[in-house]
């Protein structure tokens, strides 16, 4: 658990994510403007951790993913790019881990899911998550607000909610972040302020 912030909750036909957008090394902040999260197929994946696990294991996540598409010609739902993601976490620990959380975000048939994955290859679908030092501050107003009917303005507000209540009470200051939205009709990214 880095000082990061990263977090995301699922509405009634999308999932919304955000990250922080510092790259630090031990304590220097290296850039203030790093995406964390991934568009990747139809899906996004918000990853952290060490700049160069992170940038590495979602390369490789992918090339993979896509060339599962190249080779069947069929997309992957969100359920099996988060269990073929978990999986390849859970190889890596045996042989040189990746030290990266990540959240796994995607519309399909089954609806909006939202999955949680930590660096030692656990993985949960939930709907609302997060990571890093900020998770302290965020999940405690994820819980109060989330509900199965969630619209997308109320998850702005939330995911606005959540930025403030950092800003107000994490002693490190995170600078901007980044906030992306997946629903049937694929992904983008959207303006917090």
């Amino acid at each position: 658990m880095g000082t990061e912030a990263m977090f995301g909750i699922t509405g009634k036909d999308f999932v919304i994510l955000a990250a922080d957008m510092q790259a630090a090394f031990s304590i220097i902040r290296i850039k203030n403007d790093a995406d964390k999260i991934w568009k990747v197929g139809k899906m996004l994946f918000a990853c952290s951790g060490p700049p160069a696990d992170t940038a590495n294991f979602m390369e490789f996540i992918e090339k993979n993913i896509k060339l599962h598409e190249l080779r069947t010609g069929l997309p992957l739902s969100t359920k099996a790019a988060a269990s073929f993601t978990r999986n390849e976490l859970a190889h890596a620990l045996r042989s040189g881990s990746f030290q990266t959380d990540l959240l796994v975000a995607g519309v399909d048939a089954s609806g909006p899911g939202l999955y949680f994955m930590d660096y030692l290859a656990s993985s949960e679908k939930v709907n609302k998550a997060a990571h890093g030092y900020g998770a302290m501050f965020t999940l405690g107003l994820l819980d109060r607000y989330w509900k199965p009917d969630l619209t997308e303005p109320e998850a702005i507000e939330i995911i606005k909610m959540c930025i403030k209540e950092l800003e107000t009470r994490f002693i490190v200051d995170l600078g901007n972040y980044k906030c992306k939205i997946v629903d049937k009709n694929g992904t983008r990214e959207i303006a917090l302020k």
